[in-house]
């Protein structure tokens, strides 16, 4: 296979990551099983939007496929919730579990999330494993965790009361996990949107300020009392808490009815604050709070789509080759390659991944057309299989008769539903009527023979395995 590398066909490519063997293949000739399983683990990647540099040598290949197995993931999780739901054993506890019990899961859950960081540390480069803060985030957070449990068990031998400090660091490994890339990416909008949204909050904080210091020379020494008897806007703290408060209408009408009892006037005032505060700030508020995270979002996304492209010409490089002026990919290749990538499809669907890719029935796939891979495999394809129904198998001549016809034409027309939702509308009115009416009474029954004869009439008109098929449910 050849060093070189493809430049005229994309639009700025990423350098190859650390340790790639990443290599083009401009020969007539097959590609070898690790060439297919590297372009697989790539495409994988582009798939489920993963973005973890890899090591590319054949042994560490097939490590990442044990890493990224769904076996794996599953029991990742199932400790991470394990360890976070120690807290409700743990003491203080309404039924609360031995120590001895709690520390043995605990370390358990720990050796696990070791051994996990262990398998990372095997798939990628060294250098990029040790500059991740997320590695090292979970080995502090484990050895932290260990120090924690060895102190808290040594002073309670001796019955000495403590502290489990380390439990508010358990939520760390729910975020530092590869796993865990939704959650890291949604507290990476927060935490940018975060600085445009400050500033609208202390202009909001400003106005209260403002408010409140009108409130202390309008109210302060008129010797009002509330309800409870104590007196009535003459601390300035307190009347920015009671007018923060307002922002939210929680304490409304309550806090002006001093002042109304006073002279109804002075609700002015609150009507004043409550109109510039909460309807308009709070509407501005909301607003650039929405307008920054969905740009950040937007930027997420847009990381997204240019690594899995990338990931994508990672994997075109390593199977193409060249046909007239252009690189492409051939059909045996691409074939094996979807047949790694996802082996429970059936023939038939990868058939129409191969039409869809290769429209002209060349016998490659062109370079656009096989960078859109990842997106095909992800939509959902149902294969609907026709059956005749039995009753047209066992008595034809009658399922088949002009009167059967013109049941099924009823059926299935959208006028049935239709009619179907007016009864139904109109038994929840009489459900919520008055049982004791016998009329009321009677009626449920009427409604009951509806519902029974309109099962009977889609059996009579659908397939039966069609009408309770899975993506039939209310069915």
């Amino acid at each position: 296979m050849s060093s070189t590398t493809e430049v005229g066909a994309s639009n700025e490519v990423p350098p190859v990551a650390e340790g790639s063997s990443v290599q083009i293949n401009p020969e007539l000739k097959q590609p070898t099983e690790e060439d297919l399983l590297l372009a697989a683990a790539y495409v994988y990647d582009a798939q489920y939007n993963r973005n973890i540099p890899f090591e590319t040598s054949p042994q560490a290949i097939r490590f990442y496929y044990l890493y990224n197995h769904w076996a794996m993931q599953v029991a990742t999780y199932f400790f991470i919730f394990l360890d976070l739901s120690l807290a409700l054993f743990e003491e203080p506890a309404v039924y609360p579990l031995p120590f001895l019990a709690t520390s043995i899961v605990e370390v358990l859950c720990l050796c696990v999330f070791l051994g996990r960081l262990v398998q990372f540390a095997k798939v990628t480069p060294r250098k990029v494993f040790w500059k991740d803060t997320k590695n090292i985030c979970v080995m502090l957070t484990i050895m932290l965790t260990l120090i924690d449990l060895i102190i808290y068990g040594s002073l309670r031998i001796f019955n000495i009361r403590s502290v489990r400090w380390s439990r508010f660091l358990r939520p760390l490994f729910l975020i530092n996990f590869p796993e865990s890339r939704q959650i890291r990416r949604a507290f990476r909008s927060i935490r940018n949107t975060l600085p445009e949204v400050l500033y609208v909050f202390l202009l909001l904080m400003f106005n209260v300020l403002m408010f409140s210091l009108m409130a202390l020379k309008l109210f302060g020494d008129r010797n009002l009392k509330t309800v409870e008897g104590v007196s009535y806007f003459t601390n300035i703290l307190d009347i920015m808490f009671d007018l923060y408060v307002l922002v939210t209408t929680a304490n409304s009408p309550d806090v002006m009815m001093p002042a109304y009892n006073l002279d109804w006037r002075y609700s002015l005032f609150f009507i004043t604050y409550i109109v510039i505060n909460t309807y308009i700030f709070m509407s501005v508020f909301l607003a650039v709070v929405y307008n920054n995270y969905r740009k950040h979002l937007k930027n997420e996304i847009r990381k997204l789509a240019y690594m899995k492209r990338h990931k994508m010409i990672e994997a075109f490089n390593i199977l193409k080759t060249k046909e007239g002026t252009e690189f492409v990919v051939k059909e045996a290749p691409w074939k094996q390659l979807v047949k790694i990538v996802a082996p429970d499809i059936s023939n038939s669907h990868r058939e129409l991944l191969l039409r869809i890719s290769d429209e002209e029935q060349k016998g490659y796939v062109e370079k656009k057309c096989f960078l859109r891979l990842a997106d095909l495999l992800n939509i959902q394809v149902i294969t609907m299989k026709f059956k005749r129904h039995p009753l047209e198998i066992w008595m034809p001549l009658m399922y088949k008769s002009s009167g059967s016809l013109f049941i099924q034409k009823i059926v299935r027309h959208r006028m049935f539903v239709w009619i179907y939702d007016a009864i139904i509308l109109i038994n929840a009115v009489f459900i919520a009527l008055d049982e004791k009416n016998p009329l009321i009474s009677y009626a449920e029954w009427v409604f009951l023979s509806l519902y029974i004869i309109e099962i009977l009439l889609k059996l009579y008109t659908y397939e039966p395995k069609t009408f309770f098929a899975r993506n039939q449910f209310w069915n």
